[in-house]
């Protein structure tokens, strides 16, 4: 699909392109390269727009800007409305996010860490720990 798009983003006048979870299944190296591809192809139009739902911390962290969607329910009222925030986030909060995404709900100073490194755009695709694992 992410081909596709790529493609037919050059052959249209679309402004806006939504890509929605395309990096289900994948991830390290092969998440990164996705990043860096829809990376390069937001910055292939001044005129176009990309937008990228995704969990992948590599993703993520190639965007240019950083978005975080969170859905709040009233806890009290299982009928109540249901409120969708998005926010920009900047600098610091990306870095947070990105470790989050990375680390889950405890972030750990690795996790920081190792979102730096993929903000920088270094090659690395999870935090590091005190403890190897060896098969």
């Amino acid at each position: 699909m992410l081909a596709l798009k790529v493609v037919l983003a050059g052959t249209s006048g679309t402004r806006t392109i939504v890509f929605d979870e395309v990096d289900t299944g994948i991830g390290g190296a092969t998440a990164a390269a996705v990043g860096a591809r829809l990376a390069e192809l937001a910055n292939t139009r001044a005129d176009q727009q990309i937008l990228v739902v995704t969990h992948s911390p590599q993703v993520a962290a190639s965007a240019r800007e950083h978005l975080r969607v969170q859905k709040l329910a009233d806890v009290n009222s299982k009928e109540g409305p249901t409120k969708t925030d998005v926010i920009l986030l900047d600098t610091d909060q990306r870095r947070e996010e990105i470790a989050r995404m990375l680390a889950g709900a405890k972030v750990t100073d690795e996790a920081r860490a190792a979102a730096d490194r993929l903000m920088r755009g270094e090659d690395d695709t999870a935090p590091a720990t005190s403890a190897s694992a060896s098969a």
